[in-house]
């Protein structure tokens, strides 16, 4: 009897997992907020490019990181560097900054020097993915006077690069009324193509 019982619970679940709403996949309880976007940005309290920036991070992981007194991209750094290059392309309108960060261990001079490196590594592998250097800068390195994790001693966590959006080419942020729409819309549509592509499989099990 127990055995039917988390049968008939498990079949509910996934029956109800096939009927949700086209949109289901990316609304995250945030569609809601588009009016105080608009408001914000109306108002000065939120810029176009706050509002692609936090897309940005919520999309893709923002950093990488290195080993220690190292400017080197290792295997797992240019994974995430890729996903940012294909997120960055989507964008053709929107500059990128890279920040540079180290760890506390050295002296503040070599430790900014270090960090830039390390942003200028970035714009460079993002700059080989087709990726116009105009639209990129590396001009700033915190070296350790930002870290992630307050520690003296050696911490992979603080020894890292960030890219943000830091604003759009010209000054002009059309992006968000046209292609960034576009983005938004083919990635609704796609939730219900996922949706439907279950519910096929679904039937195509049950005639069998």
């Amino acid at each position: 009897m127990q055995k039917w019982i988390i049968i008939l619970g498990l079949t509910a679940a996934f029956t109800a997992s096939c009927t949700r709403e086209s949109g289901y996949e990316i609304d995250q309880g945030t569609f809601g907020n588009a009016t105080l976007n608009n408001t914000q940005v109306m108002t000065g309290e939120l810029t176009y490019a706050q509002i692609l920036s936090r897309r940005f991070a919520a999309d893709v992981p923002s950093q990488i990181n290195f080993a220690f007194n190292s400017s080197q991209l290792d295997a797992s750094a240019q994974r995430v560097l890729l996903q940012q290059a294909d997120w960055i392309k989507q964008f053709p309108e929107a500059r990128f900054r890279v920040y540079g960060h180290t760890d506390a261990v050295g002296s503040t001079s070599y430790n900014k020097s270090l960090g830039l490196r390390r942003a200028q590594v970035v714009v460079a592998f993002f700059a080989q993915q087709g990726i116009s250097r105009s639209r990129l800068e590396a001009v700033v390195s915190f070296g350790k006077t930002r870290p992630a994790v307050a520690t003296p001693n050696r911490d992979r966590r603080n020894r890292r690069t960030v890219t943000e959006v830091s604003g759009f080419v010209d000054g002009k942020p059309q992006t968000l009324d046209g292609k960034y729409a576009e983005l938004v819309y083919r990635e609704y549509v796609e939730s219900a193509t996922t949706i439907s592509t279950i519910q096929d499989v679904e039937a195509t099990d049950a005639a069998e």
